[in-house]
């Protein structure tokens, strides 16, 4: 397939990673250093240029391109983008925006702005938020299967129970498979024999409640084993959507703004949520507000530094958890280091997001794990198929190594897959598959 990417900062330059290795890629940016960085880092035709002119399209290829995807940092151009292309060619075209209006106008009417499939980073990054609150110590959340399964990535901290238990012990319930335990950089495939330490990155898939069940075994006895009250700092678009998610799932929520007219604003805009006008690095005033007993602090300024500050001034002042929106991924292991829980990137959410939707030509749905080093996949199960009426353990050994059956959504229930469970045409089976072998797997299910 021939995709042309237009913009290549860090939305861009991540989707084209993704898809170069499988398609001809083609970037288009305004940047001559991106566009040279390109040239020489990834298996793409980068070109310098205006992607909301018709003459640049068509000089990287318009008409012969199945898929235009605009990535630009500006809303209004990547709308501008893909109306240009659709003027004198039929490719698929993908918008990324930030601007919620507009993605609720699009679904409202898809195909407006002459848009097939749009991304809002801005209602990504959100339910993000929302849902890695929502799971103590979970990084990563997904659900699969119209929600009858879900996939957690967990990090298992220093004092946590389960530090020092094998797999076998900690499995307490039905509804859950062990996938994967990513340490340090390598990836292991479980037995009942593998021991958790202090540090280990769990992927666990099964039912939400055996998910959550799991979620509570992991948690040290001193935190707090339910999401009680949460401070969102920061009144931009994704401070108040992260909000109003919170406060949609029955979480109390305290937004802090210093800027008053800001904050005038977002109190009009959520009348359900306190809007706090304050410094949220005013010990004196987050004191009285009793901050630091909260369960999770939110960071959604619209500067890394100032995030990162007050992230830190939480943990000190007793907060547990604390979750930061970043803007840069450079950050992103410093914020780590330092001791933020969760860095939540809404760049990289919308790249994969993209990503997803370009590769999803055999799963039904896809979830990246581990900076791309493996992926949870959904499969509906064919005639065709290695997996169709066959037990798990003859699939398995049909299959390369490194990949796991995590569960299976049969008739609106989900079925914990064991050694004898058969696995019947159409079913729906969620797979772990470490990426090396992605392409094996997707051919031969």
């Amino acid at each position: 397939m021939r995709i042309i990417i237009v913009g290549a900062g860090e939305v861009g330059s991540n989707i084209a990673s993704s898809l170069a290795s499988a398609h001809e890629v083609v970037v288009v940016d305004r940047d001559p250093e991106r566009v040279e960085e390109l040239t020489y880092s990834l298996d793409v035709l980068a070109k310098e240029g205006d992607g909301t002119s018709l003459e640049t399209l068509e000089d990287a290829g318009l008409d012969r391109a199945d898929l235009i995807i605009a990535s630009t940092d500006v809303d209004e151009s990547n709308l501008a983008i893909c109306g240009t292309a659709k003027t004198v060619a039929d490719p698929f075209t993908i918008a990324r925006v930030k601007n919620v209006s507009l993605f609720d106008t699009w679904k409202r009417s898809q195909n407006a702005f002459s848009v097939n499939f749009m991304v809002c980073s801005t209602s990504l990054t959100a339910e993000e938020v929302a849902q890695v609150v929502e799971l103590p110590l979970s990084l990563d959340v997904d659900r699969f299967a119209h929600e009858l399964v879900q996939m957690t990535e967990f990090r298992i901290v220093e004092g946590s129970p389960l530090v020092g238990q094998t797999i076998r012990e900690a499995d307490r319930t039905d509804a859950l498979t062990f996938a994967a335990v990513l340490r340090d950089d390598d990836i292991i495939i479980p037995h009942g024999e593998t021991t958790f330490a202090a540090g280990d990155k769990v992927v666990v898939i099964g039912s939400p409640d055996g998910v959550s069940e799991f979620a509570l075994l992991a948690v040290p006895d001193e935190m707090p084993k339910d999401v009680s009250n949460v401070f969102v700092i920061g009144g931009s678009e994704v401070g108040v959507h992260v909000a109003r998610r919170l406060h949609d799932r029955g979480i109390d929520v305290r937004l802090i703004e210093q800027d008053e007219r800001r904050a005038a604003e977002v109190a009009e805009e959520l009348p359900e949520v306190v809007v706090l006008n304050n410094d949220a690095t005013d010990t004196e005033f987050l004191e009285r507000e009793n901050f630091g007993k909260s369960s999770t602090v939110v960071t959604a300024l619209e500067n890394d530094q100032k995030n990162l500050m007050v992230s830190l001034l939480a943990k000190r002042l007793g907060v547990q958890r604390t979750i930061s929106v970043i803007e840069s991924e450079e950050y992103r292991d410093l914020f780590e280091e330092v001791g933020v829980d969760v860095p939540i990137n809404p760049q990289i959410l919308t790249g994969e997001e993209i990503a997803r939707f370009t590769r999803e030509q055999i799963a039904e749905k896809l979830s990246f794990i581990g900076d791309d080093r493996a992926e949870v996949v959904e499969i509906e199960v064919d005639e065709e198929s290695a997996l169709a009426n066959r037990t798990v353990e003859e699939s398995i050994a049909e299959l390369p190594d490194h990949v796991v059956i995590g569960a299976i959504a049969r008739d609106d229930e989900m079925v914990t897959p064991r050694g004898q469970t058969r696995i019947r045409v159409g079913d729906h089976v969620i797979m772990f598959i470490e990426a090396d072998v992605r392409e094996r797997v997707l051919a031969a299910v």
